[in-house]
């Protein structure tokens, strides 16, 4: 499966009969360097620069086709430094593997032949596009930022406010695994600083900061079985309880007899509710961001006094209670104080505890690769959260170790930046499967990165700007579910409406409730009050918010067998939940661009209206015969332009699909 052809002056791979690299002495696939990095953090945010002194081409080489694959080395100057690449068969996929010499050098870029109209996708989860062909993605986690181009006034004000506004590459969850249109795949390992360049019309640079590069290739004649061979590699997701998804999460908080209000409300119109998710269960502060939460993972029962009766009752009428949790203990708290006492954080370089501040409250990190560590934050979380009743709860952050410090393992810490939201999901698995929890507790997760696929059951996309914005707001969730998918991570829920309040602008009630029909067709309905929840309209603002809420959480407690049926296939053969139109139509070339839209499993494809003030969408059908799922018109592909007022997004399904049936029954939901 790996073949060379080579002359004095240049050389090429194939995989599986596809061109992997090429390479000639005027234009070398390998450069070497020597860099000096700049890391500064705010608040979760890095800015990172990087000060190249010396870049030069390994462009002699010797080249051999070997029994098991291909042994080639690279020289600089007379052959006084090597680099040597070796690419061998194993298991079925081509593993790469190579290293300098000379360890003087610590940045090194490779780059893979490409064809110019390839297209790519995955790396994580990305916001502003789903190709990822024409611009460079640093792989590094951090917070997304509030606003996401900046060339808009939202990432502006951020950015003069505290340096908080992103970019079009900043994500919570990136990840150096990409799927090309060739249908093939390349994941890098490690957790290295690394950049994946697809701004080149005829290679795509792999650029890591480092002497050595490891990565695996793969190639299918399918997608579904790329991505099944592509998530055997990084891992599947654990399956999600069937009560996920069978109706809407209520995220509120306030109290107990504020909770209890807001859910009998709810009841009483008759929404599918399958569960209430307290982030506050834990206390309250107030900052100038908004309402945050008391970083003290304990029951707070002054704000909660009946949370153990509350959580009883609700069982008996199906109503799950989820909470909140992340890696970090604030200041003066008494789980703060406990970790203290037995070094259990991570510490500066003179070996003080490192307090980082949060927005107005300082904490520690607890130190995620120390075991006894570890051992003692899943006792917190089984003795605090599960024994309490609650069955789920949000892994929040994971994101902000860093690069100054120094860990208990010993690692480098730009590496272990990387890999600490991994490590962070890794310990609440582990929470559950100590307990005997797995599968009837689930928690969902902000950040990523490789090897979280394998521990968390469910993504959250993050904190979406309260607009329709292309990078931040509404629009940005589906690419953010897509890029997933086709990074081996296929179940993702969303903030309905948005999370980020600032700069006078608040969630309306249009972006609520296009964001409330939007998540019906989506794994996890669910919802969150924001950092500004008085200011936010919410699910129960007025009797017509209600019912809209009611109705479309009925609509996805009917999509229930559906939607657990996509929960099996994610977790047992790693086919995502929310799919890009050419996973089942591969052969059409519009499938590769149509952009905010998705097919949900194989029979159902949804087109959420993503603009303000719209009542129609014009969108793309591939091939097949479609039924519109609210008038019951047919089509048969090709460009439709559709009524789409508010409680009516454009939702198709295929004529002949399995599910067509249980679609045609969802109009009658009133």
């Amino acid at each position: 499966m790996i073949q060379m052809t080579a002359t004095q002056t240049e050389f090429s791979v194939y995989y599986s009969g596809r061109e992997l690299l090429r390479h000639s002495l005027k234009n070398p696939l390998l450069y070497l360097g020597v860099g000096k990095e700049t890391i500064a953090m705010h608040h979760g945010n890095f800015h990172i620069s990087d000060e190249i002194v010396e870049r030069v081409p390994f462009a002699a080489f010797s080249a051999e086709q070997t029994e098991n694959g291909v042994v080639v080395r690279f020289f600089k100057d007379h052959h006084a430094c090597s680099f040597t690449l070796e690419l061998r068969e194993e298991n079925g996929r081509l593993e790469a593997s190579g290293r300098c010499d000379d360890h003087r050098y610590n940045r090194l870029w490779l780059s893979l032949f490409a064809e110019a109209n390839e297209h790519i996708y995955g790396l994580g989860e990305q916001y502003s596009a789903f190709d990822l062909r024409g611009k460079n993605y640093p792989i590094f986690t951090m917070e997304q930022g509030v606003g996401r181009n900046k060339g808009t006034l939202t990432t502006f004000l951020a950015d003069q406010l505290d340096g908080g506004g992103g970019d079009y590459w900043t994500t919570y969850y990136p990840e150096a695994t990409f799927v090309s249109s060739r249908l093939y795949y390349v994941h890098l390992h490690g957790y290295g600083y690394t950049e994946v360049d697809l701004s080149h019309e005829d290679h795509h640079c792999l650029h890591v900061w480092q002497d050595q590069i490891r990565f695996t290739v793969s190639a299918d004649e399918t997608y579904p079985a790329l991505l099944g061979d592509l998530t055997a590699l990084v891992g599947r997701q654990p399956p999600l309880p069937e009560w996920m998804t069978s109706g809407v999460i209520l995220g509120m908080q306030g109290g107990s007899d504020t909770c209890r209000k807001k859910l009998d409300r709810m009841l009483a119109a008759d929404t599918a509710v399958a569960a209430v998710w307290t982030q506050d269960w834990v206390g309250k502060r107030v900052t100038s961001f908004g309402k945050r939460l008391q970083w003290d993972w304990r029951w707070n029962r002054e704000l909660y006094p009946t949370l153990l009766e509350d959580i009883r009752e609700n069982e008996e009428r199906g109503v799950r209670w989820m909470g909140y949790i992340n890696p970090y203990l604030v200041e003066g708290g008494i789980l703060f104080d406990e970790a203290q006492k037995q070094d259990f954080f991570v510490k500066r370089k003179d070996g003080t505890d490192y307090l980082a501040d949060f927005g107005e409250f300082d904490c520690g990190f607890v130190d995620l690769t120390n075991p006894a560590a570890c051992t003692w934050l899943k006792r917190v979380i089984k003795d605090n959260m599960i024994s309490l009743g609650l069955k789920g709860w949000m892994v929040d952050f994971g994101e902000y170790l860093p690069t100054d410090c120094l860990v208990h393992s010993g690692q480098d810490a730009v590496g272990a930046h990387n890999e600490w939201p991994t490590l962070w999901a890794k310990l609440n698995y582990e929470a559950l499967e100590e307990s005997g929890m797995l599968g009837k507790i689930a928690f969902f997760t902000r950040s990523g990165a490789t090897g979280t696929q394998k521990y968390s059951p469910l993504m959250f996309s993050g904190d979406q700007f309260v607009d329709f914005s292309a990078d931040d707001g509404l629009p940005s969730v589906i690419n953010a579910a897509l890029s997933l998918g086709m990074t081996g991570f296929g179940m993702m829920t969303f903030d309905i409406g948005g999370y980020t309040a600032l700069f006078g602008k608040f969630r309306t009630k249009e972006l609520l409730l296009r964001g409330c029909e939007f998540a019906a067709f989506t794994p996890v309905m669910r919802t969150h009050e924001g950092n500004r929840p008085d200011e936010n309209t919410q699910f129960d603002a007025d009797d017509e918010t209600v019912a809209f809420f009611s109705r479309f959480s009925r609509v996805h407690r009917a999509l229930s067998p559906c939607l657990s049926e996509l929960v099996r296939e994610n977790s047992e053969a790693g086919l995502p939940a929310m799919r890009p139109l050419f996973l089942h139509y591969p052969s059409d070339e519009r499938a590769y661009t149509e952009p905010y839209e998705y097919l949900l499993g194989r029979d159902v494809l949804v087109a959420p209206v993503v603009e303000e003030g719209v009542n129609t969408r014009t969108l793309y059908l591939p091939d097949d015969r479609w039924i519109h799922l609210w008038s019951g018109r047919e089509y048969v592909g090709g460009d439709v332009t559709v009524s789409a007022p508010i409680g009516a997004p454009p939702v198709f399904y295929r004529a002949d699909g399995e599910t067509a049936k249980m679609m045609a029954q969802l109009r009658e939901i009133r």
